[in-house]
């Protein structure tokens, strides 16, 4: 793909360096002439300098051939407008970075439509659901979530004393919109059809709304209860925080948000609904022993300084916390805390760059599909995007034959996403995912690209 970035800051040049390498034509723009020369130096790509919302510039760039444009510098309106004029131009997607604030308005307001671009993100949220995905499921073998954190994945052992041992799918009344994508049974894999029968012992990846997911893994594992109020201290008072406060305030979740900054405090009062908000410094052991935080659930560390959010980790779980997360804003920092963090008391470790990162790669594809995941046993789950005209567009799930080996797990719509129900009805820009083994694989490309 020929693809633009805007801005050659830590998002950018994360992004460049990871599309580069994987062989994309990349093109970054920046007004910093030291961080132009620099990626020019040490990345295989072209690095332009100059006004990031130049239509000479632009154009210079070979905008008009663009597959995706990335505005992505730290300045909401630099990134709008240079997105919005690409997309004039001639570009053929057009994405936009914005701040969480920006994002929080966009039920009063539709930024996209206005500036015409396709898709705006803010890493700070990206990195909350993140976050909030650990919290929902810290014991969860795997776990994952696509169609924009709104559909998730779980793996369940399935007991003897289950309902559904012994069954068919087509007899098991799962939750509305969840769906057995694969069956591990010793060492085979199974794509199920509505045929297929569930035993005692199996692993199967359940896919669903999260809150729909609970009930689907307690029909399989009747041993499982999910837990109750659970109590959650959040350090810091930066956005991430703070989405991650607002997302979990749906759940079942006793939070307290705790902050050295007054003013913060004020704004997430008022932003927050059930949620308490402390005047107080996290990173100290003795106010974190004030606060109890050795009888917290979970502690989640999100203020902007990496050195703070791991030290305070580390202060929680001497006091005996039983999960704690970090957000660490540099992502190989991040990476080697998630590998190893456990030895230290920390759950998992959170970058916004990578969280932003791996949203924007279902975007990128070089043969019309993404492999999201890749799952054990070799099944994988791809994602398409449907095209007009195309063999599906139009058509009901119930309409077409699906290949062996293959099945729907979630239909991105707009802002909307579920798990395919039988007169769900695609269309055009629609993103599609089907979790695939070896069989269907290739028969599922040729059904969905065409």
């Amino acid at each position: 793909m020929n693809i633009i970035i805007i801005g050659a800051g830590e998002v950018g040049r994360h992004l460049a360096q990871h599309l580069s390498t994987e062989g994309h034509a990349v093109c970054v723009v920046d007004e910093d002439a030291a961080l132009v020369s620099d990626l020019n130096d040490k990345l295989d790509l072209r690095a332009i300098q100059g006004s990031c919302i130049s239509v000479g510039l632009l154009e210079e760039a070979n905008v008009a051939d663009c597959d995706l444009f990335l505005a992505v510098t730290g300045h909401d309106a630099t990134n709008l407008n240079s997105a919005s004029i690409a997309r004039k131009l001639g570009a053929k997607k057009a994405i936009a970075r914005v701040h969480a604030t920006v994002q929080r308005d966009e039920w009063l307001f539709d930024y996209r439509e206005h500036f015409g671009i396709d898709y705006l993100f803010s890493s700070e949220r990206l990195a909350a659901v993140e976050l909030a995905k650990h919290i929902r499921n810290p014991d969860t073998p795997v776990v994952e979530e696509f169609a924009r954190g709104r559909i998730e994945l779980q793996q369940v052992t399935v007991s003897s004393h289950s309902v559904a041992s012994g069954r068919m799918l087509k007899e098991i009344s799962l939750p509305v919109r969840t769906r057995i994508g694969q069956i591990q049974r010793r060492d085979r894999s199974i794509v199920p059809s509505a045929t297929e029968r569930i035993e005692p012992g199996d692993l199967v990846t359940v896919f669903g709304e999260t809150k729909k997911l609970a009930a689907a893994v307690t029909m399989l594992q009747p041993a499982f209860t999910p837990g109750g109020r659970r109590n959650v201290i959040i350090a810091g008072g930066t956005e991430s925080a703070l989405a991650l406060a607002q997302m979990l305030e749906s759940d079942n979740f006793r939070i307290r948000i705790m902050d050295t900054d007054r003013a913060r405090c004020d704004l997430s009062s008022r932003l927050l609904e059930k949620s308490t908000v402390l005047f107080g410094d996290p990173t100290s052991l003795d106010q974190l022993r004030e606060e109890q935080a050795g009888g917290a659930d979970f502690f989640v560390a999100a203020t902007a300084d990496d050195e703070d959010n791991i030290m305070a980790c580390l202060q929680a779980n001497h006091l005996g916390t039983r999960h704690c997360l970090a957000l660490v804003h540099r992502s190989d920092y991040a990476g080697a805390i998630s590998r190893s963090g456990r030895k230290l008391g920390i759950l998992a470790a959170v970058s916004p760059r990578e969280a932003a990162r791996r949203d924007l790669m279902r975007f990128v594809t070089l043969t019309g599909f993404r492999v999201v995941m890749r799952l054990d046993g070799g099944a994988e789950v791809i994602e398409f995007v449907v095209k007009a005209g195309g063999r599906i567009d139009g058509r009901q799930v119930s309409e077409v034959s699906w290949p062996a080996g293959s099945g729907l797990v979630a239909l991105l719509h707009e802002d909307s996403a579920h798990v395919p129900a039988a007169d769900d009805v695609f269309k055009p820009g629609d993103t599609v995912y089907a979790i695939v083994d070896e069989a269907g694989r290739a028969e599922m490309i040729r059904l969905l690209g065409s």
